[in-house]
């Protein structure tokens, strides 16, 4: 499977991107990179590498959008910019997904308005994996939709859910939508009027979730609007981090806490594996057409190789056609109750 790689997006790039495609093709050898960007910036990242395999091939783009650029102005003024470029390919057949941690927004509407939505599917969602107490959940949506109705909740459910049980071989994937409460009748209209779509459909629906709950692990599947989601995603980040760094202060301010350390330092080492975003690569907005998987602004070579071979494992699984097939499913389940009542 071919993944075009956006070579100039994210902070560090093309350094990052060009070290983690070769590092998911030394994981993977199924899968083959194209890099988009500028040629001569990714030759020397290459050669750096010392790399000689046939697995990358370079697209050249001569620009490249900025993290602080509009969507529109993007699409509008950098028809060859490395984004633009790696999804007209995907568009084309040229590759069989797409991979970028360049300026999410500028990445979700322009893969939006060149791949298209799957048939059925009204609003696409990003799926973010976050860790808990059991082991990790999908978050959806995590950013990709401010304003919803209770059926894109709904929808998002349902691709999360398939998201879920493919991806990370959960059976069946119980369903947590986030709010202020437990009770039914906790939430805003939208939550209120989702909880009765998620109630009666056929998904292990488990009701409403607090935010202090989602990490212990009770849903594998957390479904909220992209606003609520994209704050619960910054405030997770950036409280693991905090914690992170809170941790390593105490520590050094005791002069017990080194020697503490070195008898602590496997579960340190697994504690920073489980809260590192890294790990999980990228998140796949899901209901494109084709697989898009978008990166942190701040990836690191790690986090795209991870992406890389999520979208992969995207691409060989048929998460697409799964989706397709639920949400029309899901669809006709609906018409029918409606004709009935």
């Amino acid at each position: 499977m071919r993944i075009a790689l956006d070579a100039m997006g994210g902070d560090y790039a093309p350094a990052t991107t060009v070290k983690g495609a070769i590092d998911a093709l030394s994981e993977n050898n199924d899968v083959s990179v194209v890099l988009v960007g500028n040629e001569a910036s990714i030759q020397a990242e290459i050669r750096k590498s010392n790399y000689s395999g046939s697995q990358i091939t370079i697209k050249h783009a001569s620009q490249v959008v900025g993290m602080d650029e509009s969507p529109l102005t993007a699409i509008r003024r950098k028809k060859d910019s490395s984004v633009s470029v790696a999804i007209d390919l995907v568009k084309r057949g040229e590759a069989d997904a797409i991979v970028s941690a360049g300026n999410s927004g500028v990445v979700m509407a322009t893969a939006l308005f060149v791949l298209g939505k799957l048939k059925g599917v009204e609003r696409p969602a990003i799926a973010a994996v976050m860790p808990s107490l059991r082991d990790h959940f999908v978050l959806i949506d995590a950013g990709a939709n401010v304003d919803c109705k209770p059926v894109h909740l709904h929808q998002f459910a349902v691709m999360g859910k398939a998201y879920a049980r493919n991806i990370f071989n959960i059976e069946n994937p119980k369903i947590g939508l986030l709010g202020i409460g437990e009770e039914d009748a906790k939430g805003n209209e939208l939550t209120k009027e989702s909880f009765k779509l998620l109630k009666s459909s056929d998904m292990n629906f488990i009701g409403n979730i607090e935010g202090k709950d989602v990490f212990e692990g009770e849903a594998d599947v957390v479904v909220c609007d992209g606003f609520v989601g994209n704050i619960a995603l910054k405030i997770a980040e950036g409280l693991a981090e905090t914690m992170a760094k809170m941790l390593k202060r105490e520590i050094m301010d005791r002069s017990t806490g080194k020697v503490g350390a070195f008898f602590l330092k496997d579960a340190l080492k697994s504690f920073k594996k489980k809260t590192d975003y890294s790990e999980y690569g990228g998140a796949p907005l899901l209901g494109l057409s084709s697989p898009c998987i978008i990166g942190h602004g701040r990836s690191t070579s790690k986090a795209i190789k991870n992406a890389i071979l999520v979208a992969g494992t995207f691409h060989s699984k048929g998460i697409l056609n799964i989706i397709s097939k639920e949400i029309n499913d899901g669809i006709t389940r609906r018409d029918k109750v409606a004709v009935e009542e």
